[in-house]
């Protein structure tokens, strides 16, 4: 019943907003005394908490399909579709140590854009080509560090499931690092939550960490087919496990700023 969605919408954004705030502030308060960002500590615990906790509110159940593809120690580039808000607390809660690259307009927002910053998320100013690729190697340096890193090549929330263009900046990224490729297919998060909507849904959001792909000797010029390999990855999976269709990516139009992202 519609009541129900209301009361419960209420209920997940009064939880967001007070861990937001507590989370935020201990984040915030770490990094201006300068606690040291390491694996287990404030600046890994604190987003996981806070996606877990809001995902509770919400009445969201996780389940992560192949979980032995983020397993050990050495960091990766998780590459995922996006959908909605959501995306951003179901990887998070699920994900080991990471660092998020995400849209600029994220970090001027009180309390949550300076404890990002803190934590150590990348922004990226997605129209500005030089600001874009400046960012990528911010983000080389959280992988050198130890740290995963997440990008949804897509750039934007989509409208539906299918899967769209990817811009080629992650696959950059990937390649300068030398560390593999884990694709990843998200599925319940636009149900839930899509753009442009304001209704929370219960559900459960579907993790599905695909067959990692290598990038180590690889150079800039196998960028576009090491796209399409990963892009290719995520349509079957869908296709096969929702019955969700793409199109492929040589009949769709490539945006101007498409190596800029």
């Amino acid at each position: 019943m519609i009541i129900f969605t209301i009361i419960r919408t209420i209920i997940t954004a009064i939880v967001a907003v007070l861990a937001t705030t507590v989370g935020g502030l201990s984040a915030i308060i770490a990094g201006l005394f300068g606690v040291e960002d390491r694996a287990g500590g404030i600046f890994d615990h604190t987003p996981r908490v806070w996606s877990r906790v809001i995902l509770w509110a919400a009445g969201i159940k996780t389940v992560v399909h192949n979980p032995e593809r983020m397993a050990g120690t050495e960091p990766r580039v998780y590459l995922s579709n996006h959908l909605s808000w959501f995306d951003i607390p179901a990887l998070a809660g699920a994900l080991p140590r990471y660092k998020f690259v995400a849209k600029a307009e994220l970090f001027k927002i009180p309390v949550f854009g300076p404890a990002i910053k803190a934590i150590g998320m990348v922004p990226m100013e997605r129209q500005n080509r030089k600001a874009a690729f400046e960012a990528y190697k911010v983000a080389a340096d959280k992988i050198r560090s130890g740290s995963s890193v997440v990008v949804f090549p897509e750039g934007t929330r989509g409208q539906s499931y299918a899967i769209r263009p990817f811009k080629k900046g992650p696959f950059v990224l990937a390649i300068a690092a030398g560390v593999p490729i884990v694709p990843v297919l998200l599925h319940g998060t636009y149900d839930v939550l899509p753009k442009g909507g304001w209704l929370v849904r219960s559900g459960q959001f579907d993790i599905h960490l695909l067959e990692p792909v290598p990038t180590a000797g690889l150079d800039y010029s196998a960028r576009e087919e090491l796209a399409e390999k990963v892009r290719s990855q995520i349509v079957e999976a869908l296709a096969s496990i929702y019955g969700i269709e793409s199109e492929p990516t040589r009949s769709l139009a490539q945006p101007q700023m498409a190596d800029s992202e």
